[in-house]
């Protein structure tokens, strides 16, 4: 099995579709050298000019993979989404390689108990988590929200009435609410690490962390 290089800072992206090709870009955009691949000439060509490389490829054939040079690479992403067999088939390859990080897209939580079954070794669901994430916005209060685990989360809120014009460790959130206040921005400025002696005040923004539960029960507090 291959070490991950501290420093190594390519990626093969398997799959140009929207999400695959989104991330690709992504990537790019932060300084990483990726390989874009697809078995779809139209959407390689597509992205030949903005992706470091780009070539037309089955990655559901083993030899095709090696060809590309896929079973050098420390880090790789299975984007393909529509076509489950092709998903699970290139995921086992690249796992068969040796490749050391594997990330996978799920279309549903069946889809990704298999990926995760042949050893990929973080999957996503994209679809899944935007409406997941949508959902909280809509029922709720938060401003925005992100599940970091199965029943922890993130949420971003304005500080509630209780809060206002008091030292955050008298407030004994913790204790009360079960989350704790990671961070806060006042009106104008950048968000700052929230300490025991912050003092939010009125129309703050905050970041809480907790257990998803209790963090939507924070987030309907006036």
């Amino acid at each position: 099995m291959q070490r991950s290089r501290p420093h190594d800072k390519r990626v093969l992206v398997i799959g140009l579709g929207r999400f695959g090709s989104s991330l690709a870009l992504e990537l790019v955009d932060h300084g990483w050298e990726v390989l874009g691949m697809d078995s779809n000439p139209r959407l390689v060509q597509a992205f030949s000019e903005s992706l470091t490389h780009t070539v037309v490829a089955d990655a559901t054939d083993d030899e095709a993979l090696r060809q590309v040079g896929a079973h050098e690479f420390t880090r790789a992403v299975v984007a393909i989404g529509t076509h489950l067999e092709e998903s699970i088939l290139a995921s086992s390859l690249l796992v068969d390689m040796g490749v050391p990080h594997i990330w996978a897209k799920a279309t549903s939580r069946r889809h990704g108990r298999i990926l995760q079954q042949i050893g990929a070794h973080h999957v996503v669901l994209p679809e899944h988590d935007m409406g997941e994430r949508v959902a909280h916005l809509v029922s709720g209060r938060m401003l925005d929200y992100v599940e970091i685990e199965e029943d922890f989360a993130l949420g971003k809120t304005r500080a509630p009435r209780e809060m206002i014009g008091r030292k955050l460790g008298e407030t004994r959130v913790r204790t009360k609410h079960g989350i704790t206040v990671v961070c806060i921005k006042r009106h104008g400025e950048q968000f700052t690490y929230a300490t025991a002696e912050t003092v939010p005040q009125k129309g703050d923004v905050i970041v809480v962390a907790g257990k998803t539960n209790d963090v939507e029960k924070f987030a309907e507090i006036a």
